[in-house]
């Protein structure tokens, strides 16, 4: 779960080249989501020998990103001598690269999915409590993939292996699960990359018993609908209860989201929410009871209607606040290690989490609140 890490170095500007296209005409439906678009591209010299590469720094081009073409594989930026310029700098930039073998190299991702396998890693948007702030090393530039059709080709190999879905005899029913997101949000760079169209489209054709998972914070449903999906594909929607959702900038707002769901769910595709991170905060109780009667009544009359739940409550470690708090200095979001118990992670590092008193009580309440307006929901799993 770590980015490399990218050099603060300068660009070498005499060995790259620049690409601008005019912009083009953006729609003006009042309900049309806002698409982001990175001030620059940078494509490095592998990545532009592939047509997938290609086609993502054409379309940032005509979106009206500056599109650098490097003469190496190596992703450098600008030095900062000051830290908030290095981050919104990075948080502009969008780096077209090639995943190497290591980064292809499919690892296990419980409790979500069998595998974890990335079209991109990184996010663009301003979330207050970020989990990749402690998981992807370097300034937080998001880097997608050229090499996809290289990515797709080694799934097959682990079909009928993995130790969530594949093993388990609630969730057999799903058959060897893939999970998109663990590092990116893809939907929320579809209108770039197109790698999400390739995915479901992979998955929808596949003859056997698979899923595609990936989850969102974005609205921008529209070139999933219509696709071949085969009922291969969920798609759930990162959701939070509505007075948290102030902590997730440059994200589609939450009324969007569960549209999007809406939207998904008719055109056939299996859906569901991730409740994520899920807070105590004052008002928590009718706050997640109102998320969850949105959801239901934009649901209402979906025909063979397949949802899912997963709850993650928040946690944090001392090297993820230390980050997002560099980040977000103005930030009132509740890190106070003295209100929460320290755990040490499988691997021995130190989190901070809520106490179990707290942890029952929050899990008893909105599992009763998700049965009580969301019937139909399957919870995987609380966390």
């Amino acid at each position: 779960m770590a980015l490399p890490c990218w050099g603060l170095m300068r660009f070498a500007l005499m060995t790259t080249t620049l690409l601008r296209l005019p912009p083009q005409p953006q729609p003006t439906a009042r309900t049309a989501p806002r698409l982001w678009v990175p001030r620059q591209v940078l494509i490095t010299r592998s990545a532009a020998g592939l047509p997938h590469g290609r086609a993502i720094a054409e379309r940032a081009a005509a979106l009206g990103s500056a599109v650098i073409e490097l003469s190496s594989d190596r992703v450098v930026l600008p030095k900062h001598e000051d830290p908030r310029a290095a981050y919104r700098a990075a948080k502009s930039t969008m780096a077209i690269v090639v995943a190497p073998p290591s980064k292809r190299r499919l690892q296990p991702i419980p409790p979500s999915a069998d595998w974890r396998f990335d079209l991109a890693e990184g996010c663009h948007a301003h979330c207050q409590y970020c989990y990749l702030a402690g998981s992807l090393a370097g300034p937080p530039i998001t880097r997608v993939y050229a090499n996809l059709d290289e990515i797709l080709e080694a799934l097959p190999a682990h079909l009928g292996q993995g130790g969530v879905t594949s093993t388990s005899a609630d969730r057999a029913h799903e058959g060897t699960t893939f999970e998109a997101s663990c590092y990116a949000d893809p939907l929320g760079i579809e209108h770039l990359t197109g790698g999400l169209t390739k995915a479901v489209r992979f998955f929808g054709s596949w003859d056997a018993a698979v899923q595609l998972r990936f989850t969102s914070k974005f609205a921008d449903v529209s070139p999933l609908i219509g696709l071949p999906h085969g009922r291969q594909v969920r798609v759930r929607m990162s959701v939070n209860a509505p007075a948290l959702i102030r902590y997730e900038g440059g994200t589609s707002p939450l009324a969007a989201r569960i549209e999007a769901l809406s939207r998904l769910a008719r055109d056939g595709y299996r859906v569901g929410l991730t409740v994520a991170p899920i807070q105590h905060f004052e008002g928590w109780r009718s706050g997640y009871a109102d998320l969850f009667a949105q959801v239901g009544q934009a649901l209402a009359g979906v025909p063979d209607l397949d949802l899912t739940a997963e709850l993650i409550t928040h946690r944090f470690t001392p090297g993820s606040k230390g980050v997002l708090q560099g980040w977000y200095p103005g930030s009132d979001l509740d890190l106070d290690e003295g209100a929460r118990s320290r755990k040490l992670t499988k691997f021995g590092s130190v989190k901070f989490v809520y106490p179990a008193e707290t942890m029952r009580e929050m899990q008893a309440a909105l599992t009763g609140l998700l049965a009580e307006h969301l019937p139909a929901a399957r919870l995987l799993y609380w966390t």
